[in-house]
């Protein structure tokens, strides 16, 4: 359950915060740009850090199933990157960037790993959602590191929510599938 609700949440909050904020650029802005300004602030940025509680919750019950601490441990960096982006919003300096990209790159790495646990459609919506954010990653990364061409049409705010919404909507059909599976025997315990 604490997929589901992680992602669904912070899903809808970034579009309820986007519309709050006049002129917010999609294109332009990134998503933590919603953690600074007075209207989104405190809602954004208390949503993060649910989003990782949830997130440790999520994968230490997951865990309980398949039994990999390697995957616990991503599921853990994940959601300490998450915690540690909405404690240190965008305006205050180099430790919401740290904590941003490794929240980016382990959310996606968990799916991706998620992934060699399940079977079937669930397994392939986790390693595209996965490794598109993954792609999307290095794209940010040309692209921050002078090379706005890597953006493409979608800018930088488009850049980043392909990093962010592919791996978010995964979460909600993963937490879904769990929700409704009674005795997880599609789940690998490999």
């Amino acid at each position: 359950m604490s997929a589901f609700a992680l992602a669904a949440q912070f899903i809808t909050v970034i579009m309820l915060a986007a519309a709050m904020v006049p002129g917010y650029d999609f294109r332009a802005a990134a998503i933590s740009d919603l953690g600074v300004f007075p209207e989104t602030a405190l809602l954004f940025n208390v949503s993060l850090v649910a989003v990782g509680v949830l997130n440790l919750a999520g994968g230490y019950f997951f865990y309980r199933v398949h039994g990999k601490r390697w995957l616990l441990t991503i599921f853990a960096l994940a959601g300490v990157g998450a915690i540690g982006a909405g404690l240190f919003p965008l305006d205050t300096g180099g430790l919401h960037g740290l904590a941003a990209l490794l929240a980016f790159v382990f959310f996606n790495v968990q799916a991706i790993g998620s992934g060699t646990r399940l079977s079937g459609i669930m397994r392939a919506l986790a390693l595209l959602a996965g490794g598109l954010g993954l792609v999307f990653v290095v794209l940010m990364a040309l692209g921050d590191g002078g090379n706005t061409a890597a953006f493409g049409p979608i800018g930088h705010g488009g850049t980043e929510r392909m990093i962010v919404y592919p791996v978010m909507l995964w979460l909600v059909a993963f937490g879904g599938y769990l929700l409704g599976e009674n005795d997880h025997a599609t789940v690998s315990t490999r």
